[in-house]
């Protein structure tokens, strides 16, 4: 059993008390002191402090002392009661007083709102995620903000099962979202409440059980033939934004990587090798921005051009928007006019009516689904799966995998849309 009791240490007239904490365990006795922040007078302690007294200011600072004392011997014996013998120390008995006067803060519960939530999950994953996957999170919080306030209600965690999902996905086809961002903004949406019942949050029990499926989509490339009407374009047809952004279609095309990582591709990165018949070869190497790995790429005879070309230097960098809208035009100007099955991005703020409306609005785009031209469906990701198209079937997967980065190859397979009927087919070439 522990018990506390308080001395008068110092010399001065006037000083803090010091707490004592006395207990026995396993057959020894332990003595701990500590500093209080409770101040009386040397005289009073010594002289007044247990004495039977009729004198009524003497009564009233005992009343005040005891009290102040009780609270303290009380705070310090149930803390002890908490915590095992074994682990108390002076250094315990200090933070313990200390927390009496300055009690830890409790921590505030976390929101059971899903919006509220989200919030607080985008600040935990901040440090550990790509920008890019920062905005698609966002991306999907400012979807479920515009979902709530048409149906002016709070969606709560616990709400996302069968019934949210149906609601959401009406809500989303109205609103002309596609069916794979309507599954991706609904698989951002479980991972946000799995997160919030690791942290205690009741959830539904059908959350495990919403589907968010993938729906086939084209698989839109640069044949080697348009690639070389593209390179073959009268310079004096493109405008020097324009031919600047020609090269770097054809070196992503011919690199299979991401904008983010080929728009950061400078000459310092370049090495020369000697291959198994001791020849020099290019390599380039770098870190993937959305993998984090490191990358050895060899480089084609196609991105030395460019290169010598250029006196040895990558064209000039420019933003992802602007590149996407250069690359366009460039492809429209080599007549890669073919009309295809595909979807585009629409602006829904395009019309001046609609900016001026909504000109604090967050900008929104839909894509639009149907047959155009095959230059209006260019992109800047379209130069990863021209080279991961063309050379699927004349360079090893494997090699082609570590091009791009993908880990597996059914990974690598489901980016080329190649089915079992495809690979089937690749094989009667060796019987």
């Amino acid at each position: 059993m522990a018990t506390v009791n308080f001395l008068y240490r110092s010399t001065k007239d006037k000083a803090n008390l010091q707490v004592r904490l006395l207990y026995r365990f396993n057959d020894n006795d332990f003595v701990f002191g500590a500093n209080t922040k409770f101040e009386t007078t040397k005289d009073y302690w010594s002289k007044d402090h247990k004495k039977k007294s009729r004198d009524i200011i003497i009564t009233n600072e005992q009343t005040r002392v005891n009290t102040e004392l009780n609270k303290i011997e009380n705070h310090v014996l149930n803390s002890f009661n908490a915590f095992s013998p074994d682990a108390i120390n002076k250094e315990w008995l200090q933070t313990e007083i200390d927390h009496y006067y300055n009690p830890p803060q409790e921590a505030e519960p976390l929101p059971k709102g899903l919006l509220k939530y989200f919030d607080y999950f985008i600040e935990c994953k901040k440090n550990e995620i790509t920008n890019g996957t920062l905005k698609k999170y966002n991306v999907s919080k400012h979807l479920l903000q515009r979902y709530e306030q048409e149906k002016k209600t709070a969606i709560q965690i616990i709400d996302v099962n069968d019934k949210f999902r149906l609601d959401f996905e009406k809500y989303c086809l109205k609103h002309n979202y596609a069916p794979n961002t309507i599954s991706k903004d609904l698989r951002t949406l479980k991972t946000v409440c799995n997160h919030a019942k690791h942290n205690g949050i009741k959830t539904s029990h059908q959350l495990e059980t919403i589907k968010t499926p993938n729906y086939k989509t084209e698989k839109i490339y640069l044949t080697f033939e348009e690639l070389l009407k593209i390179e073959e374009i009268d310079k004096r047809r493109l405008n020097d934004n324009y031919d600047n952004a020609k090269d770097w279609l054809i070196i992503s095309c011919y690199t299979g990587q991401r904008i983010s990582d080929f728009m950061r591709f400078t000459k310092d990165m370049i090495r020369y090798e000697k291959n198994k018949d001791g020849v020099l070869k290019p390599f380039i190497e770098f870190t993937q921005v959305k993998t984090d790995k490191i990358m050895t790429v060899a480089l084609h005879p196609k991105v030395i051009e460019i290169l010598e070309k250029r006196n040895g230097n990558f064209p000039k960098v420019i933003s992802d928007p602007k590149y996407n809208l250069y690359i366009k035009q460039v492809c429209r100007i080599a007549k890669i006019t073919e009309k295809i099955k595909g979807s585009k991005l629409n602006d829904l703020n395009k019309d001046e009516d609609k900016k001026k409306s909504k000109k604090e609005d967050v900008k929104q785009y839909r894509k639009e689904s149907g047959m155009f031209p095959k230059w209006e469906l260019i992109t800047s990701h379209i130069g990863r799966r021209s080279f991961a198209t063309n050379f699927y079937g004349t360079i090893p997967t494997t090699y082609l995998m570590n091009v791009t980065g993908h880990s597996t190859e059914a990974m690598f397979l489901n980016y080329l849309g190649k089915s079992n009927k495809d690979l089937a087919m690749g094989i009667t070439s060796y019987f």
